[in-house]
């Protein structure tokens, strides 16, 4: 006779577990400590096996038989639900190793040893507090275009428009991660090409070009840190920005090469990036050797060496010389694009230089070198240039 509601409800503990039928091979369990199993009796290939059904009364008399039924269904398919039920356990194992989160921070364990330490702790940030609550526990390979183009509206909505491109650029190399090691097979990012919205460029405050000797002759007396001073003459002489500059490590420079190579984690286009030193570049640098060889940091912070330079070292030090919302450390890049085209030297090169085009991963490896020979003579050209006008007389 099939159990009721009333029956199931009213059953109490034994001493012993006790079983009440509910017909087709379905009955309740119900043990000393008052717990109620749903279990299903079947046989498969002459053997006599059990399916549990659920917990009374999370799962009720109806559910169990609806449960009971599936299990039916799939004996007359041929299927064993013991199998199945670990087959998707498994399954969900499996998904769990290859959700979008677990692949993201293996991909940063593997990188986390070659970034800066702060870098480093800004990319799972940005994963952690914008992307993982919507994709993390999404299996990798079935994330789509439109879902993780879904998790950068949200970020654009804070008017976070940097934070959401690099957050999608991460992502993209997450995914070729998982590509790379057979748990995805596209990467939906390069779908979103152009769909972001784009920052309206703030172009920085500089001087120009008649004004650059006296400014040059205002670094070259500059009565502040020597380390300051070199590194203006620095950034003067390899036009890098200020966060590459700040962050330069002294393996990162080889003298007998005269070039700075910058990996790719230090660079705004995620490229690497070789800057020539030309011969009054390689001055500094030893005269920065002298100084802080025995650090990490070409640039320490002078109260703690432990960390580069502050970010506002620099635009303070044009400050203090006069050049108030008229320089920045920025404003370099600009005047060397704008000297170095006017005197006839090829645009790729600049543009090179300037390290100004996003490249694909395919193609940055190649060209982070191209046009390197060229480069140098351009650099020890600007080397020059910039020697010149600081040792010219003062105009008037």
């Amino acid at each position: 006779m099939p159990l009721s509601d009333v029956a199931v409800r009213s059953a109490k503990p034994r001493e012993r577990a006790y079983k009440l039928a509910d017909g087709q091979g379905m009955y309740l369990e119900v043990m000393p400590n008052g717990s109620k199993y749903w279990r299903l009796k079947y046989r498969i290939d002459g053997k006599e096996k059990r399916a549990a059904l659920g917990v009374y009364p999370a799962v009720s008399l109806l559910a169990a038989r609806k449960a009971r039924d599936s299990v039916k269904e799939a004996l007359r398919a041929g299927l064993d639900p013991t199998h199945e039920k670990r087959r998707e356990k498994l399954e969900r194992g499996i998904s769990r190793a290859n959700s979008f989160e677990a692949v993201a921070r293996e991909w940063h364990t593997s990188k986390v040893e070659s970034w800066a330490e702060g870098y480093a702790a800004n990319v799972l940030k940005v994963f952690e507090l914008d992307v993982f609550p919507s994709l993390g526990a999404r299996p990798i390979k079935d994330i789509t275009a439109p879902e993780l183009l879904d998790v950068m509206r949200k970020i654009e909505s804070r008017g976070a428009i940097e934070m959401a491109r690099k957050a999608l650029q991460t992502s993209g190399q997450v995914f070729r991660y998982a590509i790379v090691t057979g748990r995805a097979e596209r990467d939906p990012s390069t779908d979103l090409k152009g769909a972001l919205k784009t920052r309206k460029v703030k172009h920085m405050a500089r001087i120009g070009e008649p004004e650059l000797p006296e400014l040059l002759r205002k670094i070259a007396t500059y009565d502040g840190e020597p380390q300051t001073r070199l590194a203006l003459q620095f950034m003067a002489l390899t036009f890098v920005r200020t966060g590459e500059l700040r962050f330069a490590e002294w393996t990162e420079i080889n003298e007998d090469r005269a070039e700075w190579r910058i990996p790719a984690d230090k660079m705004k286009m995620e490229s690497p990036h070789i800057v020539p030193l030309s011969m009054q570049a390689l001055e500094v640098v030893r005269k920065l050797k002298e100084l802080n060889g025995r650090w990490q940091w070409v640039f320490p912070q002078q109260t703690n060496a432990k960390k580069p330079i502050s970010e506002n070292t620099i635009l303070f030090a044009l400050y203090r010389m006069g050049y108030h919302s008229r320089m920045t450390g920025h404003g370099f890049r600009g005047l060397a694009s704008t000297i170095l085209n006017e005197h006839g030297f090829n645009r790729d090169w600049i543009e090179l230089q300037l390290a100004h085009s996003e490249r694909d991963d395919v193609r940055a490896a190649y060209n982070h070198a191209q046009y390197l020979p060229e480069r140098r003579k351009m650099m020890q050209w600007w080397g020059d240039y910039l020697e010149r006008a600081t040792t010219s007389k003062a105009n008037g």
